[in-house]
């Protein structure tokens, strides 16, 4: 459930990866899906597949199903290099991604979450409690500029990051989100970035 019909537009040929698990917000998912689209990006939604083939998650608004066939810990460095942006979306996605059986071992998702923070090639969009995921690599937002749910305020300045109070912020590769009810607003200026990059591409 990956792929959607895609038109040319200013994201053609930009693959776009957003981590999935259950109590995702659906009108945030779906929206995700289809509007990346209209501009042309291919999406991939990831998740830790625990060694089977797909996994089926639930809602948790409306208890809608989606199912996930690509596993998020088969990406390799250079696999991570194929996406433009990773996105981290609202709900409880983070909270279930961040589990690991080994306390003294990163995350699957973490870690993905880590090297993509350290390849300033990869736009990094992190909304509502997406921020969670990143908990346990706080140095990655130290000193960055962001907006998170006000339930996470302070995790975040724990976390050393610089709170501003807006729907969205962009910090140069990095770009947050308040709740998931301003995913519009959020892939907005998404699509607005890589779009920028695509162009500056085109002209180097």
């Amino acid at each position: 459930m990956s792929d959607v019909a895609r038109r040319e537009g200013p994201l053609s040929g930009t693959r776009i990866a957003v981590l999935m698990e259950s109590d995702f917000y659906e009108p945030e998912i779906f929206y995700y899906r289809h509007r990346f689209a209209e501009e042309g990006a291919r999406v991939d939604f990831l998740t830790r597949l625990w060694g089977q083939p797909e996994l089926t998650f639930t809602g948790h608004e409306y208890r809608a199903p989606f199912t996930v066939d690509r596993g998020l810990e088969r990406i390799a460095e250079t696999g991570l290099r194929e996406y433009a942006a990773l996105i981290v979306p609202s709900g409880m996605v983070a909270d279930r991604l961040r589990y690991t059986e080994d306390v003294e071992r990163l995350a699957p998702a973490t870690e993905l979450l880590r090297r993509a923070f350290a390849d300033p090639g990869v736009v990094k969009g992190i909304i509502c409690h997406g921020m969670w995921l990143a908990a346990a690599i706080p140095e990655v937002v130290r000193g960055r500029k962001i907006v998170c749910h006000n339930n996470l305020l302070g995790d975040v300045r724990n976390m050393g990051a610089e709170y501003v109070d807006q729907d969205v912020v962009v910090d140069g590769d990095l770009v947050t989100g308040r709740t998931g009810a301003h995913h519009h607003l959020f892939a907005r200026a998404l699509i607005d970035l890589l779009s920028q990059r695509n162009t500056q591409r085109k002209d180097a």
